[in-house]
């Protein structure tokens, strides 16, 4: 049985209380590896390594580093089906039609990064006083706390890391515990391509202990985390004062009004339900439609349902794996209950696939008749689901938008341009998709995040804004005469 060990200052390393625990399949139940537990003390170290990290880092020049981050994006490649198999392996998630896919991302994220800041300009600002010349130069925070994790364990840190090394930051890693398997082969990449010692350090363990320790400790000097809503508000408790870039939960409602083509809104649905078993935080997770077209909508959203084959992920018939920890499959289940304690109906599915290889596999799941006051409008289920609500008035669906308090994506189905844009500008979300679902905004590279009011996050990750996040602006006057 494999024991993967930290990564730190270049070197795999025991951790120092000589703890492992260990990561199972969550589709079959096997026992994949034992993994490294690291401690407080071993964060420590880490923060350590990253501070003289910071220094071969910073002092790189930008086309330094985009060499090193191409030469990451190349090892990923050689190993992609390696690092596929490992994620199928500890995620779940179908190894043809997901995996795979996800590593391409994680390859697309380093690229992008590579070129995006050899493109970024700062500017010369006009001052009254004519004997000076004030222009702006970026420069990193240094040593960034990434947490991350575990519905994409390649792509989320790949978004924070490869952004991060592009703009000179050094990195202290702790993902998610249930995907550590993933993040160490991640790691593995990075040291393969050559990123200098103390650049990245990974440090297994438990979010209580070691991510909170790289959160809290003052050697850090900014964050980087996607995760729940409830942990992001704890982190940013801890990390009081630092840089906070936060992605958060997400329920943003879909709306879809009576002209909308019925065909296409349910295909671009479905798929934002059924996702990685909607283990997405962009999920289609709460379905406002006209009163008109509920019921053609519905039966829809069933055909697609009753199409999803649920099994074994490395079988190329399977289209969804099984839910990634069972605490998540307790959430599905009590949203199910309470949906049904509320008036709603389940049309399908609502429990525990039987008859699996393991039991964190859960069927898809078609809801009517959700209201205002059931769980699936009021939390991130996280889950293969499509809750369904009706309204009868463009003025209705706005409002129920309104009091929904996450403001990750919403999306629009409408033939109407006028209306298209009504509801863009209306909505109060960080995206807002236009006949098109959820989990289709269109690239790695725009601007991805929450907004104010809401309860989604902080900052922007994606292309260049990451690199406006995760860099400090400095002003700098010269006195010419």
């Amino acid at each position: 049985m494999e024991a993967y060990k930290l990564y730190i200052d270049g070197k795999w390393v025991e951790p120092l209380a000589g703890a492992y625990f260990d990561t199972f399949s969550p589709a079959t139940g096997e026992l994949i590896a034992k993994v490294a537990e690291g401690t407080r003390d071993d964060a420590q170290v880490a923060i350590e390594a990253a501070r003289r990290g910071f220094e071969r880092i910073s002092s790189m020049s930008v086309w330094e580093r985009s060499r090193l981050l191409a030469s990451i994006a190349s090892v990923i490649e050689k190993r992609k089906e390696e690092l596929a198999h490992t994620l199928t392996l500890d995620q779940g998630k179908p190894y043809l039609t997901e995996a795979l896919s996800e590593v391409e991302g994680t390859i697309t994220a380093f690229l992008e990064a590579a070129e995006q800041m050899k493109c970024l300009e700062t500017s010369v600002i006009s001052v009254e006083d004519s004997s000076k010349r004030v222009f702006t130069i970026r420069q990193p925070k240094g040593v960034y706390a990434i947490i991350t994790p575990w519905n994409f364990p390649y792509t989320v840190p790949a978004e924070y890391i490869a952004y991060g090394l592009a703009a000179g930051n050094a990195i202290v890693w702790a993902p998610a515990p249930s995907t550590s398997v993933c993040a160490v082969k991640l790691a593995e990449c990075l040291d393969e391509a050559g990123v200098p010692k103390g650049v990245v350090n990974l440090v297994t363990g438990q979010g209580a202990v070691v991510g909170d320790e790289i959160v809290a400790h003052p050697g850090t000097d900014a964050i980087g985390f996607t995760g729940s809503t409830a942990t992001g508000n704890q982190i940013a408790v801890r990390g009081a004062g630092k840089p906070l870039l936060l992605e958060l939960g997400g329920n943003g409602p879909t709306i879809v009004l009576e002209d909308a083509d019925l065909d296409r809104a349910a295909q671009s649905i479905a798929m934002g339900c059924f996702l990685n078993a909607g283990q997405v935080c962009t999920a289609t997770e709460l379905i406002l439609v006209h009163e008109n077209v509920h019921d053609e909508l519905v039966k829809r959203l069933l055909k697609y349902a009753k199409e999803v084959v649920l099994g074994d992920p490395f079988d190329s018939r399977t289209t969804m794996g099984p839910l990634n920890n069972e605490l998540v499959v307790q959430k599905n289940e009590q949203h199910a209950q309470d949906c049904l304690q509320k008036g709603a109906q389940i049309l399908i599915g609502g429990r525990r696939a039987p008859n699996m290889a393991s039991n964190l596999f859960f069927e898809p799941t078609v809801i009517v008749g959700v209201t205002e006051e059931c769980l699936y409008s009021l939390e991130e289920t996280f889950g293969p689901v499509a809750p369904v609500m009706s309204f009868s008035t463009n003025e209705e669906a706005l409002e129920l938008a309104a009091k929904n308090k996450w403001g990750l994506v919403s999306s629009v189905f409408t033939a109407n341009l006028k209306d298209a844009f009504y509801f863009a500008e209306q909505l109060k979300a960080g995206v807002v998709t236009i006949n098109s679902g959820s989990c289709e905004a269109g690239g790695s590279n725009i601007p991805f995040g929450g907004v104010a009011g809401k309860q989604s996050g902080i900052g922007k990750i994606g292309g260049k804004y990451a690199l406006y996040e995760m860099t400090d602006l400095k002003a700098i006057s010269i006195d010419v005469r």
